[in-house]
Parts: C-alpha cells; structure tokens; sequence
C-alpha cells in the first residue's frame, strides 16, 4: 500500500508508506495530487522541478508539500507523475502531468498543516501522517 486516506471532519488526511525516503516522498505526492484531482484527466504536456531542503525529514517533507499547494495555487499544475531524491535534508525532483482546470479539481487545498504530522521509520520502512485545510 502506498498511501491510504482518512476520514477526517473537514479536512484531508492520509497516511503513506515508503521503503526509503524516495519512495514516500513520490508517494505523498500522489497522495495530494489525488486527493484533490481527477487525476487520470490530467494531461501529461507539462513537467516541474522542485527543490527543498530543511532540517529534518519531517520538515523536509511539509515544506515538499508546501511547495506542491504553491504549484496548484499560482500556476493550476497538477501532477501524475514523479521522481524524487531524497536525502535527510535535501528533496530534489521532477512531476510531469499539466494544466489544472475546474472540471478537474475535486476540491480546492488551503494549508499543509502541522495538526499530527508526522514523519517516522515503523520496522524499517517509512511511515507519514498528513492532514490538509480545505
């Protein structure tokens, strides 16, 4: 399982599950991506680069996120794919998918949260609770 969502009173949350750091970086940004968009209606004619670095995984992947709902908001880019390197402070990758329309969006994300976030390593894997304002 990659990531799983949970019902949640107003908001969306979701748990995801990694290997490695890449792994749960590429899929919390499914995770989002899916939350809030149709995404097999996505186009595939636009690709994004983001780059982050913070102390700490668990920073490093809210600031990740942070920078996925500043794509969504200022420039409507929706992702389908992705491929992200991860190191303990340092997030570098690339999303391919494309424009962000009405009949697309699902529900519009306000904030990345702090509300219970965590990133963590459950018996060797990689484990993150996310909840989003929308």
């Amino acid at each position: 399982m990659k990531y799983k969502f949970i019902d949640h009173t107003a908001d969306v949350a979701f748990e995801v599950y990694g290997k490695n750091l890449r792994e749960l970086f590429e899929n919390a940004t499914m995770a989002f991506y899916d939350a809030f968009v149709n995404v097999e209606r996505l186009e595939e004619d636009k690709h994004v680069e983001i780059e982050v670095e913070a102390d700490g995984v668990d920073y490093l992947l809210f600031k990740w996120l942070n920078e996925l709902l500043y794509l969504f908001d200022t420039e409507f880019f929706g992702g389908k794919r992705c491929s992200i390197n991860v190191s303990e402070n340092k997030a570098k990758g690339k999303i391919i998918g494309g424009k962000l329309t009405a009949e697309i969006i699902k529900v519009e994300p306000k904030a990345i949260t702090l509300h219970n976030f965590k990133v963590e390593k459950r018996d060797g894997d990689w484990y993150a609770f996310v909840v989003i304002d929308i």
